[in-house]
C-alpha cells in the first residue's frame, strides 16, 4: 500500500524533484515536496541511544545533542548473548525517537572485528558474523516494531579507521561473503531494516556508494532487500554513478551540483528514468513510513533502569579466584580509582550521546549499604604515573578484606576517526594495579574499556569484572554485580589474546596507502586460535558466573542427513551450584577432514537460560544444510561438503562439554575448492600464519592491486592531504587545516587529536564536509584542477558560487 502511494506520488514529480528528493536538505533532514504533502523527516545518530543534534550542521561530527538515555554499547551488549535484551533496548531507544521526533535511527553497527585494534570496535558487536547477525536482527526489530526506522551500517568491509575514506578492502570472495557479510545477510533477510548504510571504502576495487555487486547484485537481487539504501555522511564520490549502482539517497546536503548531475545524466539518457525513478521511490516510500505515529513520552527513569539492567546482564566475569565476589557489606572495602566516580561509559565520535544522568559506583554502593574508603590512585587525563596516588591508594587499600579498583581506557585511547596503537592500559592504570595487589591480596579490578586490552597483572589480583562501555548506569550495575545483587552472565563476544601480535590481522592491519590486505582470510578471531592452536588469555565465548552449570544428554534427531534437511540438537543444562543465574549454551559445527580452508570449528547456536540452583531443562537447536555450508565462488551459491561433521556444544570455544558425530550428504555436486597446492599456508596454521604475496594471490584468483599511488599521477577528488603536501597548493591548503585544528584544540583537547587524525587521511572530497567551513563540489574540483596545473580552469571554478 505505501510503495504503491509512493509510486503514484513519484510519478507526479518533475525531473528535477526526483532528482533533489534523492539527497538530504541539509546534514540530517530529507528534503520536503510541500506540493505533493511529503514533509521533511529526520534521520539521526544513535547505535546505542539517541544523538540528536542541537544545529541542523556541524564540524567534523562533534555537536552538542539532545539528552538521551545512553544505553550500553554493542561491544559490552553482544556479551549478553540475548538477542531479547537488544529487541527491548531497541524499542526503549524507539520511543526515545518517537519523543524527539526522529523517523530513522543510525544503527545498528555490526561490522566485523576483524582487528582488536580498531578504533570503532566499540560500536560493533562481534568477531563472528553468526552472533552478530542474530543480534543486530534483534535489534533492528525492537526499534521497528515502534515505527522507526533503522539503518544497517556500515555495508560492507568497514574494518579499520585509518583511510577508512579510501581504503580498498583486499579480500577473496569466499571470505567475504563467510565472515563479513553473513551477518547483514541475515538481519537484513531476518528483520528488513527500512535502510541500509553503505561504508565509505572501497570493496574489491570500487567505492561501496557505487558499487554495483554489492548494492545490487547482492543485496537487491540475491536478498531480497525493498529498503532504501543511504551513503554514509560524505561517502558519496560519483553521484550519477552511485546512482546507477543502487544508491538511493546522498547524505548529508553538500550543495545542488550532484542532483543537477543525476537531472542532467537522466536528461541525456546516460540513466534510465526508471533508476531515478526507484530511488525516488524508495527515498518517498521511507517518508511515507514515517507518518503517523502518536506522539510519545518516555519514561527516563525506567530507561535508566533498563540500561543498568542491561549493563549488568551484559558484563563478563573474566575472573574469580578464591570465590572472592560478590563481596559482602559486612567486609572492611577500600574503592580505588578515578573511574569509580567518572566511569568511561561511551566511546567517542558520532555515536557519542548526551546522557540524562551517569551513575557513580561510589555513590551506588553506598546506597547498597557497603561502607568504604576511597583512593583517586591516577589522574584521569593523564597516563604517566602519580607516585603520590599511588602511595595513598595502597595506604587505603592495606588490611582491607577487599578492594575494588577501577581501570580501564580512557577516550583518547578509542574513538571513531582513528585505530588503537596497542592494547595497553595506561601506565597510571597498570602501576597502580601492580601496586595495590602487593599490599592486598584481595584485589577486585573492574575494567571500562570498549574492547581487548592486555593485562600483565592478571595473575596478581584475584577478581577481574569487564564492564566493556557499558552505559551511562554501569556505575549501578557495577554495584549490583559486586555485592551480588546481580549474578554475572555475560560472554565475551570477541576472543582476548595473550599478546596484539597473536592476532591473525597483525601483520597486515592497517595495510597500506591504497589497501588493506585482508591475508588472514576467513581465519578471524576464534577460527584462527582454535584452528592454530594459539593460547589466549580469554577465549571467545568465555565469562564465569557465582554458581556452576552442568550440560548432558546431548541428542541429534539423526546421525545422517541430507542438504536440505533440519537437524535437531538438543542438551540438557542444570544450574549445579548454589545461586540463580543465567549460562549460555553454546553449539559449533566442525567438518572432520576438510579438503578445503576451513575453521576448527564456528558457531551455529546459542541459547541463554536462567536456571534456579538445582533446576535443569532442555535446550534445542535447529541447524539447517546453511549451518554446514561454505560459499562456493563457482557455483555463486552455498554448497555442503558432504562428509563427517562434528556437534559440539559448550560454554565457550574452548570448553566444549559435549560432541556427537553425524554424516552429511548432498544432492548438489561440485567441484571442492581444494586449495592445498596452491596455499598450503592455510592448512598449516599451527605453524604460524604467514601469506606469501604468491598465495594470497591465488586465493584472490587474482593480481594484487597496487598498494600506493603513483608518483605524479594525477590528483583526483579522491586524494588525501598527505597525497597533496608536496605540491603548492596542497602545503596551503594543509596550512589552512591545521589553523582549524589548532581552533578546534581551543575548545577541546581531544577533539583536535580526533581532527587530526581525520585530516591526515582525508580525501579532498571531504572539504564539502567540514561545516561553515565547507567547499562546494564545484570547487573542490576546481582545486583538484590546480594541483594538476590546470590552473585558470582551476581559478574559474574555486570563484564559482556553491
Amino acid at each position: 500500500m505505501i510503495k504503491e502511494k509512493a509510486r503514484e506520488l513519484v510519478a507526479k514529480m518533475t525531473l528535477e524533484e526526483k532528482a533533489s528528493l534523492c539527497s538530504g536538505k541539509d546534514f540530517w533532514y530529507l528534503k520536503t515536496i510541500e506540493r505533493l504533502g511529503l514533509p521533511a523527516i529526520m534521520l539521526t545518530d544513535g547505535p546505542h541511544g539517541l544523538r540528536k543534534q542541537l544545529s541542523s550542521s556541524e564540524d567534523l561530527g562533534i555537536s552538542e545533542n539532545v539528552p538521551a538515555v545512553c544505553f550500553p554499547t554493542a561491544a559490552a551488549m553482544a556479551c549478553s548473548f540475548d538477542p531479547n535484551l537488544l529487541h527491548e533496548v531497541g524499542e526503549a531507544i524507539a520511543q526515545e525517537c518517537l519523543q524527539e521526533g526522529v523517523s530513522v535511527l543510525l544503527g545498528p553497527g555490526m561490522n566485523i572485528k576483524r582487528s582488536p585494534l580498531c578504533g570503532r570496535n566499540f560500536e560493533y558487536y562481534s568477531e563472528d558474523p553468526y552472533l552478530s547477525g542474530r543480534l543486530a536482527a534483534a535489534f533492528i526489530e525492537g526499534v521497528q516494531s515502534r515505527g522507526v526506522g533503522t539503518s544497517l551500517k556500515h555495508f560492507a568491509a568497514n574494518n579499520q579507521e585509518k583511510r577508512r575514506l579510501t581504503v580498498d578492502a583486499v579480500m577473496d570472495k569466499r571470505t567475504f561473503r563467510e565472515i563479513y557479510l553473513a551477518g547483514f545477510e541475515y538481519a537484513v533477510k531476518k528483520a528488513s531494516p527500512w535502510t541500509v548504510m553503505c561504508s565509505y571504502n572501497r570493496v574489491f576495487g570500487e567505492f561501496a556508494s557505487q558499487n554495483i555487486y554489492l548494492l545490487t547484485r547482492i543485496l537487491r537481487e540475491e536478498w531480497g532487500f525493498e529498503g532504501l539504501v543511504v551513503s554514509d555522511w560524505g561517502a558519496v564520490v560519483d553521484r550519477v554513478k552511485a546512482l546507477a549502482a543502487g544508491l538511493d539517497l546522498e547524505m548529508p546536503h553538500l550543495g545542488p551540483t550532484h542532483d543537477e548531475r543525476v537531472a542532467q545524466a537522466v536528461a541525456d539518457g546516460k540513466i534510465p528514468v526508471e533508476v531515478l525513478d526507484h530511488a525516488a521511490e524508495n527515498v518517498t516510500t521511507l517518508i511515507l513510513r514515517s507518518q503517523g505515529h502518536e506522539s510519545c513520552r518516555y519514561d527516563a527513569s525506567a530507561h535508566h533502569a533498563l540500561a543498568r539492567r542491561v549493563a549488568a546482564e551484559s558484563a563478563v566475569l573474566l575472573k574469580n579466584a578464591d570465590h572472592l565476589l560478590p563481596g559482602s557489606t559486612s567486609a572492611t572495602a577500600a574503592v580505588i580509582g578515578a573511574f569509580a566516580q567518572i566511569p568511561r561509559y561511551q566511546g567517542s565520535g558520532s555515536s557519542r550521546i548526551t546522557p540524562i544522568q551517569v551513575d557513580d559506583a561510589c555513590v551506588e554502593l553506598e546506597k547498597l549499604g557497603l561502607h568504604f574508603e576511597y583512593a583517586e590512585g591516577y589522574r584521569e587525563a593523564s597516563d604517566l604515573p602519580d607516585d603520590t596516588l599511588i602511595a595513598e591508594a595502597c595506604r587505603t587499600a592495606a588490611g582491607k578484606d577487599i578492594v575494588y579498583l577501577f581501570a580501564g581506557l580512557p577516550d583518547r585511547y578509542e574513538s571513531e576517526t582513528f585505530d588503537r596503537e596497542h592494547l595497553s592500559l595506561p601506565q597510571s592504570h597498570n602501576r597502580l594495579i601492580e601496586a595495590v595487589s602487593e599490599v592486598n591480596r584481595n584485589v577486585v579490578v573492574i575494567l571500562y574499556c570498549g574492547g581487548v586490552v592486555e593485562l600483565p597483572w592478571a595473575d596478581k589480583v584475584k577478581s577481574i569484572l569487564l564492564l566493556q562501555l557499558g552505559g551511562e548506569a554501569v556505575g549501578g550495575a557495577a554495584a549490583d554485580l559486586l555485592l551480588g545483587l546481580v549474578n554475572p552472565s555475560g560472554k565475551l563476544a570477541e576472543s582476548w589474546p595473550l599478546k596484539l601480535e597473536d592476532n591473525p590481522s597483525y601483520n597486515y592491519f592497517p595495510g597500506f596507502p591504497l589497501t588493506v590486505e585482508y591475508r588472514e582470510a576467513l581465519f578471524v578471531g576464534y577460527r584462527y586460535y582454535d584452528s592454530a592452536r594459539v593460547s589466549v588469555r580469554f577465549p571467545f565465548g568465555f565469562g564465569l558466573s557465582y554458581t556452576s552449570f552442568g550440560l548432558s544428554d546431548l541428542r541429534l534427531s539423526s546421525d545422517q542427513i541430507s542438504d536440505g534437511d533440519t537437524l535437531q540438537v538438543s542438551c540438557r543444562v542444570t544450574n549445579t551450584g548454589s545461586r540463580a543465574g543465567s549460562e549460555v549454551i553454546q553449539l559449533y559445527v566442525a567438518k572432520k577432514d576438510s579438503v578445503i580452508i576451513r575453521a576448527e570449528q564456528e558457531l551455529k547456536g546459542f541459547a541463554k537460560v536462567h536456571l534456579a540452583p538445582g533446576e535443569n531443562r532442555e535446550v534445542q537447536f535447529d541447524l539447517s544444510s546453511r549451518d554446514f555450508a561454505y560459499y562456493n565462488i563457482h557455483l555463486s551459491d552455498w554448497h555442503v561438503e558432504e562428509g563427517e561433521y562434528e556437534i559440539r556444544v559448550g560454554s565457550s570455544s574452548r570448553n566444549i562439554e559435549l560432541k556427537q558425530s553425524l554424516r552429511l550428504t548432498t544432492k548438489i555436486k561440485a567441484d571442492l575448492p581444494d586449495m592445498r597446492q596452491e596455499t598450503p599456508c592455510y592448512y598449516r596454521l599451527p605453524q604460524g600464519l604467514v601469506v606469501s604475496d604468491e598465495e594470497f594471490s591465488r586465493l584472490l584468483g587474482r593480481a594484487l592491486p597496487p598498494r600506493e599511488r603513483v608518483k605524479g599521477s594525477p590528483h583526483t577528488n579522491n586524494s588525501t592531504i598527505t597525497d597533496i603536501q608536496d605540491n603548492w597548493f596542497g602545503r596551503i591548503l594543509k596550512g589552512v587545516l591545521d589553523r582549524k585544528v589548532v581552533q578546534l584544540g581551543a575548545k577541546d583537547p581531544f577533539l583536535k587529536t580526533m581532527a587530526e587524525k581525520i585530516i591526515k587521511d582525508m580525501p579532498l572530497r571531504f572539504l564539502t564536509m567540514l561545516g561553515r567551513d565547507s567547499m562546494s563540489i564545484l570547487q573542490v574540483e576546481g582545486l583538484v584542477d590546480l594541483l594538476n596545473g590546470r590552473v585558470l580552469k582551476g581559478i574559474r571554478k574555486l570563484r564559482k558560487p556553491s
